[in-house]
């Protein structure tokens, strides 16, 4: 994959499909953008996408093959495998529901009572981990009246996939094939941890199981030269691990660990996090999904996590803590919906120096769609769905867009974006340096060239210094 940015965006989201969505690219980002990540564009019953029916065809409504070889032909993309679940309204599950144990796809699923070997106790059940206050279960209601407990992790349309069955494996090893042949660069194995059931455990990361896994992922994509991304969302030590045994990780702890620091004009915990972490990364500020808690852990002590959340709420732009609750769809206590924009009171300054320190962190930078245009809450759209997560989903239009490229603040972050997609310096080594709590030097540097940020954390000023 190429060393410069690369965009989140869903495939309606800038723009109606596809076809708009290169368009837009190659209008306004060509130079800004090395690769995009193309949120989940299969048939799919909900969770904006994230419930997909089938891999081997895209929606209708995005477009077709074609128009994903034409963004395939100019950038590096990034598909998502959603490794845990399917649709319940899949041909798989219809068909399981519709014949019970006469399916042939029956395997692909776990049946909770016979998991357990009998009903499992509730301390079973509560070791489990999950990101909702209920057992991981749905009763199904078969063909011939019997109900069966499945296991659904999350939402009511997403039945968790049996990854311990031949059935299981051999899904998932077609599935990778197929994306690695149709664009992929690179595949985001979405909610990867949770693939791993043991019983007895809290069938979350369970080794050594989850590594035969993630084992089996890398050896069907490698055929094709293809990479794999696990998303895990958890203590930070989960990514070091994965580093350590040579994949490439998700840094979920940058997006709260810049907010403390330029919230509270000390760099401190974010300097610490710079010595430490891995350097084969993805880097986000802001994605599809809101700005994970749990993932700084440790990392910020638990009074400074608490005031960073509540200093959000507070100075953050149209932020409230009820878009956080059941009542708007959101039980995840380990995440806040916001954009990251208006997380920083719609400071251009602030955003503009957040955006700096991500690039110059160690790692590929992902930009969300939302982030490259500065986009504020979308208190509509979350209203009209009752969705949390939807504060940071807005459909653009091609004439919204047009006129949100020309604001000053996005202007400066397409520059910074061109300067992290095209400086060679970055192809270096990195280094950074505490000049005080206030003050905070990265540099990237070659035998031949170098480029260093000067951040200022208590005025939001910066400066870029080239030596060649």
């Amino acid at each position: 994959m190429k060393n410069g940015v690369m965009l989140i965006t869903y495939p309606d989201s800038l723009g109606r499909n596809l076809s708009d969505l290169e368009q837009v690219v190659s209008k306004y980002f060509s130079k800004a953008v090395t690769g995009i990540h193309v949120l989940p564009f299969f048939p799919s019953s909900g969770d904006r996408g994230f419930a997909p029916m089938t891999y081997r065809q895209i929606d209708s409504s995005f477009g077709d093959w074609a128009d994903m070889k034409k963004l395939a032909d100019d950038y590096d993309l990034m598909f998502d495998y959603m490794i845990n679940h399917i649709s319940t309204s899949s041909e798989y599950f219809q068909d399981f529901v519709d014949k019970g144990d006469d399916s042939q796809y029956k395997n692909l699923f776990i049946d909770f009572d016979k998991f357990w070997g009998s009903t499992p106790t509730e301390e079973q059940i509560g070791r489990i981990y999950k990101r909702k206050p209920l057992a991981p279960i749905r009763s199904i209601i078969f063909f011939d009246g019997t109900k069966r407990n499945i296991w659904f992790t999350f939402g009511d349309d997403q039945v968790d996939l049996n990854l311990e069955t031949e059935e299981g494996l051999r899904f998932l090893d077609d599935n990778l094939r197929f994306l690695a042949e149709h664009g992929a660069a690179m595949v985001r194995l979405d909610a990867f941890a949770y693939t791993t059931k043991v019983k007895d455990t809290d069938c979350f990361f369970v080794e050594p199981k989850v590594w035969e896994i993630l084992k089996r992922c890398a050896d069907v994509l490698r055929a094709y030269d293809v990479g794999l991304l696990p998303e895990i969302h958890e203590h930070f030590s989960i990514q070091e691990k994965l580093a350590r045994n040579g994949y490439p990780v998700y840094d979920f702890a940058l997006p709260m660990l810049v907010l403390h620091a330029l919230y509270f004009h000390e760099a401190s915990y974010l300097s610490n996090w710079y010595e430490i972490c891995p350097r084969n990364q993805f880097t986000t500020l802001d994605t599809h999904d809101g700005i994970g808690v749990v993932d700084v852990r440790g990392l910020l002590p638990d009074e400074e996590i608490e005031a960073t959340k509540e200093h959000l709420c507070t100075y953050g732009a149209n932020v409230k803590r009820i878009y956080n609750t059941a009542k708007y769809n959101n039980l995840d206590i380990y995440q806040i919906n916001c954009t990251y924009y208006s997380a920083l009171g719609e400071d251009d300054k602030a955003y503009l120096l957040a955006r700096a320190l991500q690039f110059f962190s160690p790692g590929t930078p992902q930009v969300y769609y939302v982030g490259m245009l500065a986009g504020r809450n979308d208190i509509q759209l979350l209203e009209e769905t009752k969705e949390g997560r939807n504060i940071n989903r807005h459909y653009y239009t091609l004439e919204e867009i047009e006129a949100e490229v020309q604001r000053p603040v996005v202007q400066q972050l397409i520059a910074l974006m061109e300067l992290r997609s095209t400086h060679p310096a970055f192809k270096g080594e990195f280094f950074q340096e505490l000049v005080d709590k206030q003050h905070l030097i990265l540099t990237w540097k070659t035998e031949s060239e170098s480029i260093e940020l000067h951040a200022d954390f208590q005025s939001y000023e910066f400066e870029i210094v080239e030596h060649i």
